[in-house]
């Protein structure tokens, strides 16, 4: 819940105020099917959408924000992403 209300609240602060910095470079890399993570972090919008697409957020245009359900989902499937990030990509 409190990951959805930042993201509301402040969707442009960066996504490093939830995520620690191997969460949202697994993320995204798993999200953008890349090895090499962004040198800019990105935004807790953006970050929290790809989290919830991980939980079955479609994010359609008239699907409006993502709600507590998908992202609880989708940060449960963070966590084995996250963790396989860090055993293969221990420098990132």
């Amino acid at each position: 819940m409190h990951l959805v209300k930042l993201g509301r609240e402040v969707p442009d602060a960066p996504c490093t105020v939830f995520f620690e910095e191997l969460e949202w470079k697994a993320l995204y890399c798993f999200i953008h099917k890349t090895k090499t993570p962004p040198a800019e972090t990105p935004t807790l919008h953006d970050a929290l959408r790809m989290v919830a697409s991980l939980g079955g957020f479609l994010g359609r245009k008239s699907d409006g924000d993502p709600g507590a359900e998908t992202t609880w989902k989708g940060l449960e499937r963070l966590t084995d992403i996250a963790a396989v990030f860090a055993i293969f990509f221990s420098s990132a």
